[in-house]
């Protein structure tokens, strides 16, 4: 049973058209689609339904994962994580919040230690996959369970208001927060109020990153600025470190170098569901897309085609490309594209500057679409 959630979304279709490669032979197939002809507006009563595991990881379970053997530390998180499920079983969580949520009863003790657990470790080791397991092995209805990532949790509170997020999600039992990275103080006062107000109620935490929770905000721009919100964000956690590399490079080979323009835009109007963009061109409409819609921007999509991929002009488009590049590796669209390879998106200084285990991840994961989007392009014959 998946626990995928159907999505209501409000299309604005704006003017747009993908051409093909000059010097081709006219293309007799249906027009492919184009993600710089959508606008998505999700209805702010579908946020919290919506907060569950991507479909990627609609199956996971501990059991599923593999553990490096040169890895103790990760077969050691699968043990901690089993055991911190099966101590959200209880009813006092819930029911606290409840009483609470209707007027009445007193607010629940907030627990003694870490009410949280946060998995700690670099891009590619697991740690969205146990996040999500752990969100399957809670002994909770899925209505009483959280899961979205920091951005997606901003986002909630800027549509539903800080109260009204606070009491909703005050009757879950369990809080997962994947990608928890802090940006700008004002998010970091603000989801560090809105955790300290749900361990207050009973509900458990747990989250992900590449950086401890005591060295958030380490070589970001005004990082001075973050460190007595982050102190108070650590305390709530119990960190567990999970070493390893990058397992969509073990023993994987090199991502596949970029294809022509023309087998890319073949590729568009042949497989059933595929989009075709310029690649400047998205960048430029992603500007226009709140990125907590960048979801619902590739619903129904099936493959991603993109030509004249060329690295990111500045800091921001860069930060945009990478929430695109998550959302649609949680949905397991293959990435097809003609320009420059994925490792040159992001220039040496932004590689080497706070934001680097972003850009990391993102090359990673479209890398990984790159592989999986070979078979988009018909073999030569002969």
């Amino acid at each position: 049973m998946t626990c995928s959630v159907a999505r209501r979304i409000e299309w604005v279709t704006v003017s747009s058209s993908s051409t093909t490669a000059s010097g081709t032979d006219p293309i007799t197939e249906a027009a492919p689609l184009s993600l710089c002809a959508r606008e998505p507006h999700v209805p702010a009563d579908r946020l919290v339904a919506e907060m569950v595991p991507p479909p990627r990881f609609d199956a996971v379970r501990f059991a599923t994962y593999i553990p490096d053997p040169n890895q103790p530390s990760q077969t050691e998180a699968v043990g901690v994580l089993e055991s911190f499920a099966g101590g959200l079983g209880g009813a006092h969580a819930v029911g606290g919040a409840k009483r609470r949520l209707f007027g009445f009863g007193k607010a629940p003790r907030t627990p003694a230690g870490p009410r949280g657990v946060y998995l700690d470790g670099g891009y590619g080791v697991g740690k969205t996959h146990l996040l999500a397991s752990l969100w399957h092995a809670t002994p909770a209805e899925p209505a009483l369970k959280a899961f979205g990532t920091f951005v997606e949790l901003t986002n909630l509170v800027g549509a539903l208001g800080f109260q009204k997020t606070v009491q909703t999600l005050s009757g879950h039992r369990l809080l997962c927060i994947d990608e928890f990275e802090l940006d700008d103080p004002g998010d970091t006062v603000l989801v560090s109020t809105l955790l300290g107000k749900l361990v207050e109620a009973g509900v458990a935490l747990a989250a992900t990153s590449n950086t401890l929770p005591g060295k958030l905000g380490e070589g970001r721009f005004a990082a001075a600025d973050f460190l007595r919100e982050i102190q108070g964000l650590s305390a709530h956690f119990r960190p567990l470190r999970i070493d390893g590399e990058d397992y969509r490079h073990r023993g994987l080979p090199e991502a596949p170098p970029p294809f022509s323009e023309d087998q890319v835009t073949r590729a568009a109007y042949a497989a059933e569901g595929a989009s075709l963009d310029d690649f400047p061109q998205l960048l430029e409409h992603l500007a226009r897309v709140h990125p907590s819609r960048y979801g619902a921007l590739t619903d129904g999509i099936g493959a991603v085609c993109l030509t004249d991929v060329r690295p990111v002009p500045d800091q921001s488009t860069a930060l945009r490309l990478v929430v695109l590049a998550d959302r649609l590796y949680d949905r397991e669209v293959p990435v097809l594209a003609s320009g420059e390879p994925f490792d040159r998106l992001f220039s040496e200084e932004m590689l080497n500057g706070g934001y680097r285990k972003k850009y990391f991840r993102a090359i990673s994961r479209l890398t990984a679409l790159a592989r999986d989007a070979k078979g988009l392009v018909e073999k030569p014959q002969g």
